[in-house]
C-alpha cells in the first residue's frame, strides 16, 4: 500500500552502521550501568555493528554520565529539562544513523533475542517496523506483572483498539524497531511527549502506510517505576485523544521537526 500523495517525505540520509539502540532514562543513574553492560555483552556477542544512545530526559542525577567508559559505541543525548519519555525517545531516534533504529526501556524488560528478531525481519525486507507485543503468540512472562498495572493496561488497550489500531493493541510494550526511512518519517511527525507516544508511533505507522510486524517478547524484568498507574493513566488517555485530533486537523501530513545531522552536537555528547 503506497502512502497518500499529499504526505510529504523527507530526503534519505545514508546510514553508517547496522543498528542504533535508544535507551531513554530519567534519573536512572543506579539501573543504567547494569543495563548497558547487558546490552554491550549481547550486541558484542551478536557481532552487529551497533551504536547505543542514552536519551537523558533532563535527569537530576548522574544519568548523563553513565555511558562514560563504555566505549565509542555509546553516547548520550541530554534534554535540558525533563519533558517526558516521548520527547527523550524522539530526540534519540532523530539522532540515530543506523540502518535499523530501535528503542527499549532503561530497566531492559525484554530478552534482547526479541531485538534481534525484529532487526532480522526489517533487514530481511519483511517489514519496515517491528512492534514488541506482550499479547502476541509466543510471548512469555518470566516475572509476574503487578495486578494493578495489568488491569490498567487492559483498559488502555481497549481504548487504543477503538482510537488507534485494531491490530496493534499492545502499544505500550517497550520494544520497537524501525527501518531508517520509517524512523525518519515517523519521528519527524511525532509530537506526544508523554507515555502515550508509543500509541502515536503505532498510529503514524498506519497513517504513513509502513509495513509492520508484531513480534513476541519475553518479559524478564518489571522494575520500571517511572510509569505510575495513578498519575499517568488519565494524561495518557488525553494524549490518545490528542493524536486523533491532530490527525483530523491534518497535522501529521508533513514533517514538523528537522532531523539533525550527525555533526549537530547541540544535545549529543560522545562518551569518552
Amino acid at each position: 500500500m503506497q502512502p497518500s500523495s499529499d504526505i510529504l517525505r523527507l530526503p534519505r540520509r545514508a546510514p553508517d552502521h547496522d543498528l542504533t539502540l535508544i535507551i531513554p532514562g530519567y534519573n536512572e543513574e543506579k539501573r543504567l550501568p547494569r543495563t548497558l553492560h547487558a546490552v554491550r555483552d549481547y550486541l558484542d556477542s551478536w557481532g552487529v555493528d551497533y551504536r547505543v544512545i542514552v536519551a537523558d530526559d533532563g535527569s537530576r542525577d548522574g544519568t548523563a554520565a553513565v555511558a562514560d567508559g563504555f566505549g565509542p559505541r555509546f553516547s548520550v543525548i541530554s534534554l535540558p529539562v525533563n519533558r517526558g519519555k516521548g520527547a527523550a525517545v524522539r530526540a534519540g531516534m532523530q539522532s540515530a544513523s543506523g540502518r535499523v533504529a530501535a528503542f527499549t526501556d532503561a530497566d531492559l524488560p525484554y530478552s534482547l533475542d526479541s531485538l534481534r528478531h525484529g532487526y532480522e525481519l526489517i533487514r530481511g525486507g519483511e517489514c519496515e517496523v517491528a512492534f514488541g507485543a506482550r499479547d502476541y503468540s509466543g510471548s512469555q512472562e518470566l516475572v509476574k506483572r503487578r495486578t494493578l498495572r495489568r488491569a490498567a493496561s487492559s483498559v488502555f488497550r481497549q481504548i487504543v483498539r477503538v482510537l488507534i489500531s485494531r491490530d496493534v493493541t499492545d502499544t505500550q510494550a517497550g520494544l520497537k524497531l524501525f527501518s531508517a526511512d520509517a524512523s525518519r518519517e515517523i519521528f519527524s511527525r511525532a509530537a506526544i511527549d508523554g507515555f502515550a507516544f508509543d500509541a502515536e508511533v503505532v498510529f503514524l505507522t498506519h497513517h504513513l502506510n509502513f509495513s509492520y510486524r508484531r513480534i513476541p517478547v519475553v518479559l524478564i524484568n518489571e522494575e520500571s517505576s517511572s510509569l505510575s498507574v495513578w498519575r499517568h493513566t488519565l494524561p495518557m488517555l488525553r494524549e490518545v485523544v490528542q493524536i486523533r485530533l491532530r490527525a483530523l486537523r491534518g497535522e501529521y501530513e508533513a514533517p514538523t521537526v528537522a532531523i539533525p545531522s550527525r555533526a549537530d552536537e547541540a544535545f549529543k555528547r560522545r562518551a569518552a
